[in-house]
């Protein structure tokens, strides 16, 4: 069994006998985004030390980024509605910085319903995680930005864009979808709805910044600050 994967079983790493020492955090009932904070946090801490979170549902969205800071995780769920997730940390890595925008919304559900919380935070698991999946990660994200402007979701429109961006798509393929969405959305809806939109702020930051000789990496580091969970018209 995968060491990041264990869960109520007999296996236990040698760490794990260390867990009475690790920083707890609750977060059953929090409000708003605690990813940023919480992944603050987590880099800032030493090899060798641990964090336990505490929540209603199996908390995956945070797996992807505490193994690319270099934790390694136990899982154990205790009842229906309560889960344990131990992280320790092997090694020094910062991958999981550049993960960008978690889906704070998930952790909207269990305040109308424990259940429905679980069953938000799979689907999103299934969505976009499962290694079923046969288009590439950075196309599947393309197709959820224009089914997300055909819906009139333009704060996840702009997440689906920045994300693909930092996954390292060309800009050309930016071309390509704006184009497609004026001919398929006609030119006065593109010019009243699209052209003022955060989601075409955007686009227009990475063309202009990339015009200028801008690098990629500052690019995307400006994308997080200016189209992040900071910004009102993105998050959620």
């Amino acid at each position: 069994m995968n060491k990041n994967q264990t869960n109520n079983d007999s296996f236990k790493p040698e760490w794990y006998e260390l867990i009475s020492g690790f920083k707890k955090m609750d977060v059953r009932n929090a409000q708003g985004n605690f990813f940023p904070a919480l992944r603050e946090n987590a880099a800032k801490m030493n090899i060798g030390e641990g964090l336990e979170i505490i929540q209603k549902f199996e908390p995956l969205p945070l797996y992807e980024v505490m193994e690319g800071l270099g934790f390694e995780r136990v899982t154990e769920q205790i009842s229906e509605n309560e889960w344990h997730v131990y992280f320790y940390r092997t090694k020094m890595d910062d991958k999981g910085m550049e993960i960008p925008f978690r889906p704070s919304a998930l952790l909207n559900f269990p305040l109308i319903d424990e259940d429905l919380g679980n069953t938000a935070v799979n689907f999103w698991d299934l969505t976009w995680n499962n290694k079923k999946r046969y288009l590439p990660y950075e196309i599947r994200l393309l197709l959820s930005l224009t089914n997300a402007v055909g819906a009139g979701r333009m704060r996840q429109a702009t997440r689906e864009l920045v994300k693909a961006y930092i996954q390292g798509i060309d800009s050309k393929a930016l071309d390509d979808v704006f184009e497609l969405l004026a001919w398929n959305q006609g030119i006065g809806f593109f010019a009243s709805e699209i052209e003022p939109s955060t989601l075409f702020k955007a686009y227009k930051h990475i063309k202009n910044r990339e015009k200028a000789g801008t690098n990629r990496k500052t690019i995307c580091s400006e994308l997080k600050e200016k189209f992040g969970e900071s910004n009102p018209d993105v998050k959620v």
